[in-house]
């Protein structure tokens, strides 16, 4: 099976990504979607610039696909891009199918999965549903180092910017979900992951960031 992988850099596509290798698939890319706007309902914003170095460090092609980030035109564009790069003979030509790491989200998940109908390829979410408590534990049980890479919810503040998630810091983390009413794997956009290391990395990223802070959410910035 020849896929490629719908990346952000975060958590759930690169364990994405890690399942397709165990399936033993030909991954041709990880596709970034770089958005232009300052928003976007399908596609993470903050810190996917990681996403060039995981493919260095997997030995992945990497594909940017630049667009706006409008509701009813990005994922229309997104067809766009990969129907052209199939028929001119790209790094897709022969795709098959198109993983993501969607957990819960019907909004992004059927949209993908109409997209892909249209490119007559298939549409793979191999985390779909997972539990999220579970799937939590078994990315740091499975050696994924990742980085909270942005948060905007009650309950993470400026000293989560920036922390490895370890079996310590993940107790933390599930009592103030408890406490503070949020999804503990942040479904619901309450912060973004970055992974540095991975099991199917050859070694871990090095970067320099910094924190950009504002009233009562932040991001990591990678410089």
């Amino acid at each position: 099976m020849r896929v490629a992988i719908l990346s952000s850099g975060g958590k759930d596509s690169t364990y994405a990504h890690w399942w397709a290798t165990l399936q033993g698939w030909d991954v041709l890319a990880l596709i970034r979607c770089k958005i232009s706007d300052s928003d976007s309902m399908m596609f993470q914003i903050p810190a996917t610039d990681i996403v060039e170095k995981q493919c260095i460090e997997s030995k992945t092609e990497f594909i940017e696909f630049v667009l706006s980030g409008k509701e009813d035109l990005e994922i229309e564009e997104l067809n766009s891009k990969i129907a052209h790069n199939i028929s001119q003979g790209g790094v897709l030509e022969g795709l098959q199918g198109l993983v993501t790491g969607a957990l819960r989200s019907d909004y992004q998940k059927t949209r993908i999965e109409r997209m892909c109908v249209d490119l007559n390829i298939k549409s793979f979410s191999p985390l779909w549903h997972n539990n999220p408590e579970i799937h939590m534990k078994s990315l740091i049980d499975n050696g994924f180092e990742i980085m909270i890479s942005s948060v905007s919810c009650n309950g993470l503040d400026k000293s989560w910017l920036g922390r490895i998630l370890c079996v310590e810091n993940y107790k933390e983390l599930k009592s103030l979900a408890r406490n503070f009413r949020f999804n503990v794997d942040g479904e619901g956009g309450e912060y973004e992951t970055t992974v540095i290391n991975a099991p199917h990395f050859s070694s871990k990223i090095v970067c320099r960031k910094e924190i950009v802070w504002e009233k009562s959410r932040g991001f990591v910035k990678f410089i």
